[in-house]
């Protein structure tokens, strides 16, 4: 079957797609939201129904409750600094009823396909084969779903049992971990929180943690406050201060100042075994946890380098040591997928896609990104302001620069970004969330007088003549009264 329907399509109603749902919403823009699962929350749904979701049974978030809520629905103030994913799926659930946008999402409906039409729409097929037309199509389909093993494993065979921190829930599920030789790879959150869970005595495992490398490890609390608490909402007006400390001061010397006050409260890395890490802070993504020295100094935890070999149930490290495993579990992050599109069409790899804004692909103005990025704080605040800049994109109050400014300041925003942080595929889409927002504040400004000069007109294909949402007697008091805050 195939028949028109409406302009715009949103894959995805997980913490990003959310967002851009009520901007849409409140804009009146006439949209339709796929959601392969049965509830709002993507990720953030424990055990959801499309088996995407990497929460597991203990999961509290690492960034928190202040600096993760959208600043239009605040989170309630009777939660911890740091909530339970359950916590956090349920304050989906109301956001998305708060705004009373429900109605606009189908549940349970995958994409199997999307594709450019010859007249520039998108055509989207469903995993029930049905198939409708779009005029423009946000990408919300998350980036912590599609798990990452190493590239090049250790050489010789394992006998026991190898997963992706992908698929854990807790000690008891998908595998028996309880009195089991278990080796955790990777240093990232999950790493860490699952180590921490599988060392408690009372399971009687013994917990190795195998590091290649070695990242910077903060608490989650610190002077009795949560550890973002200095910085501010990703969503609130810049502060001043924002403006007098240019990045080389904060790289320079705010940085190495903070570091050397860490160690000196908490220790350096070498007290509790582990290697310090060859990059300083800020360079790479660091990892939360208020738990993993404590384990590690009481030795439920032992530190290893990387795996060198494999020889039945033993494992050999690097450190040329030598343990007998049962379990193996692989904390080594995502791919960044995209199944519905044709391989080859955004020609990707590595995890490596620049985009005008981090949600702009140059060469296809009717196709954008929500929450591609990965930021120091939290998605969520972040994907808010992307979407007000995107329904301000689809209704014509802003306009892009020349493809040739797009493609130049794309490429330059993506290699500044990538010189910053360590080499590595975890930091291809990384973002400093201040300097972000402050950008896209900048370019709200730049994209409305450029509007306003071109005639306010709407970024959809001319070829479809059905479309006449283009706000062509759109005031600048309508626009400052919905920009960015």
């Amino acid at each position: 079957m195939e028949r028109n329907q409406a302009q715009i399509a949103v894959i995805g109603a997980g913490a990003s797609g959310l967002p851009i749902c009520k901007e849409l919403y409140e804009h009146q823009l006439n949209f339709t939201c796929y959601e392969a699962s049965d509830r709002v929350g993507g990720n953030w749904v424990f055990k959801n129904k499309n088996k995407m979701s990497a929460a597991y049974r203990s999961l509290h978030i690492n960034t928190s409750r202040k600096k993760m809520e959208y600043a239009a629905f605040p989170m309630p103030k009777n939660l911890p600094d740091f909530p339970h994913h359950s916590q956090i799926a349920e304050y989906l659930d109301n956001y998305t009823d708060h705004f009373g946008f429900r109605e606009r999402i189908r549940f349970n409906t995958k994409i199997k396909s999307a594709r450019k039409t010859a007249n520039g729409r998108w055509r989207l097929e469903t995993s029930e084969g049905e198939v409708h037309y779009y005029d423009m199509l946000v990408v919300a389909n998350g980036h912590h779903w599609d798990p990452k093993l190493p590239e090049q494993e250790a050489k010789g065979d394992f006998y026991g049992t190898k997963i992706h921190s992908h698929q854990y829930i807790d000690p008891s599920e998908p595998l028996n971990c309880r009195g089991k030789n278990i080796v955790v790879v990777g240093m990232g959150n999950s790493a860490v929180d699952i180590a921490c869970e599988l060392s408690q005595q009372a399971l009687g495992n013994k917990v190795f943690l195998s590091v290649r490398r070695p990242t910077h490890i903060l608490p989650k609390h610190i002077f009795g406050m949560p550890i973002d608490g200095f910085l501010r909402h990703p969503g609130a007006k810049p502060k001043f201060i924002e403006y007098l400390l240019p990045e080389f001061i904060v790289k320079n010397l705010v940085l190495p100042c903070f570091n050397k006050v860490l160690n000196f409260i908490i220790g350096k890395p070498e007290v509790y075994g582990l290697k310090p890490p060859a990059h300083p802070l800020g360079q790479t993504h660091p990892t939360i946890s208020s738990e993993i020295h404590t384990r590690l100094i009481s030795g439920d935890i032992t530190p290893k380098p990387g795996i060198k070999k494999f020889a039945g149930d033993m494992v050999s490290f690097a450190d040329g040591s030598r343990e007998k495993v049962d379990h193996i579990i692989y904390a080594t992050g995502y791919k960044i997928s995209f199944p519905f599109f044709d391989e080859g069409f955004l020609n990707f790899k590595d995890n490596d896609l620049a985009l005008y804004q981090r949600m702009l692909h140059p060469d296809h103005k009717n196709l954008l990104f929500i929450g591609l990025v990965q930021p120091l704080c939290s998605i969520l605040p972040v994907a808010e302001i992307q979407a007000k800049w995107m329904c301000h994109y689809m209704s014509g109050l802003y306009h892009p620069p020349k493809h040739k400014d797009m493609l130049e300041e794309s490429h330059q925003l993506h290699q500044g970004m990538k010189s910053k942080y360590v080499q590595s595929k975890r930091h291809t889409i990384q973002i400093d969330c201040m300097a972000y927002s402050r950008s896209l504040i900048r370019d709200l400004k730049l994209g409305f007088k450029r509007a306003r000069k071109l005639g306010f007109c709407s970024p959809f294909p001319q070829a479809h003549p059905d479309y006449t949402r283009a706000p062509t007697e759109t005031s600048e008091a309508t626009y400052q009264s919905s920009s960015i805050p």
